[in-house]
């Protein structure tokens, strides 16, 4: 359970990995070592993440010191909505590997499936007079794709996936493509386990990469006073009985049987954290053995679509995308990770 082949490569994909979203530099940096000093050996971050360099840093303080050595690493980076146009991608990826300090990253996503127009000076999105985002009507992911696709032929990447699209989306970058994607990172946890979604990347040998794995609960502060949200809108699921009751039986954490239960349907869970003793812990769930009545148990909990936390509605407007996802499932106002 502990790595995952990639289709085309045969390259390994950690089963378990550090995500690294709003973890902020002056934080993430010594994280980052420490994780790799525990243990993890694949690191999950984005351009949107504003955090790459800080994770450069410290990959390479720690192969400098003689800890490691880059081709022992999994470094997965993504295109970010500013960018995801063909005539951007390598723009975008160059920056990326600069700050990165790596010369390829061992996976390349589309982070999402929309695009926004971008500010040259700032590289973030232009917004406009009125709040809404200046969404690209003209987001081609084929064009884009197969921008990626060099990228890769030239070295610079070792594999390709998407992020937050829906099987439509995927399946037009099948048909149109020569590299198949390789991996969908998508949110996933208990409440959310997206088998309709598994089921489609398995047949067409897609690994899937959960994020949120806990639910997310550090974001419940950083989106309900800014976005309006409401506490209900990140579910405890740290706090659930059933799971409770499951971690106490195995003498483990409720995150620790919540990544496990994941991991052991081969997906790739990236749970963040900054402590090291949690770190310590997410790490620590290869040696659960649940019973089947356990799974069907953590099974049950899916609440299908209703589950959903993220859904990128606070980008003021991005419904209106012609790539937004999610049509005909806005009603929960969540936001995206």
């Amino acid at each position: 359970m502990k790595h995952l082949k990639l289709s085309q490569t045969g390259d390994l994909m950690p089963s378990l990995g550090l995500g690294t979203w709003q973890a902020p530099s002056d934080v993430i940096e010594s994280t980052v070592y420490k994780a790799l000093d525990i243990g993890y050996r694949h690191i999950d971050t984005a351009f949107n993440y504003n955090n790459e360099e800080a994770i450069g840093k410290a990959i390479s303080q720690w192969i400098s010191d003689g800890k490691g050595e880059r081709k022992d690493l999994f470094i997965t980076t993504k295109l970010p909505h500013v960018g995801n146009r063909a005539g951007d991608v390598r723009k975008f990826l160059d920056l990326q590997l600069s700050r990165l300090k790596l010369d390829y990253v061992d996976l390349y996503l589309i982070h999402v499936p929309f695009g926004f127009h971008c500010n040259q000076e700032t590289l973030t999105p232009v917004v406009k007079e009125n709040g809404d985002y200046d969404l690209d009507m003209t987001t081609n992911h084929v064009e884009t794709w197969k921008a990626m696709e060099e990228c890769q032929k030239n070295g610079l990447i070792r594999n390709l996936g998407l992020s937050n699209f829906n099987e439509e989306q995927i399946e037009r970058i099948i048909k149109n493509s020569t590299i198949k994607p390789q991996v969908l990172q998508v949110e996933l946890h208990a409440y959310f386990q997206q088998m309709e979604l598994r089921a489609y990347c398995a047949a067409h040998d897609i690994i899937v990469t959960a994020y949120a794995p806990l639910g997310s609960p550090g974001a419940k502060d950083h989106f309900v006073n800014k976005y309006n949200y409401s506490p209900e809108t990140f579910p405890d699921l740290l706090g659930l009985p059933e799971v409770k009751e499951i971690a106490d039986k195995h003498k483990k954490s409720p995150a620790q049987i919540l990544i496990h239960f994941l991991v052991r349907e081969g997906i790739v869970v990236i749970p963040k954290s900054t402590s090291e003793n949690r770190l310590k812990e997410n790490i620590d769930v290869y040696d659960v053995e649940l019973t089947s009545s356990e799974v069907d148990c953590l099974k049950k909990l899916d609440k299908g679509e209703g589950g959903r936390i993220f859904n990128f509605l606070f980008w003021k407007g991005v419904e209106n995308h012609p790539e937004y996802p999610f049509k005909g499932q806005i009603s929960n106002q969540h936001a995206k990770a």
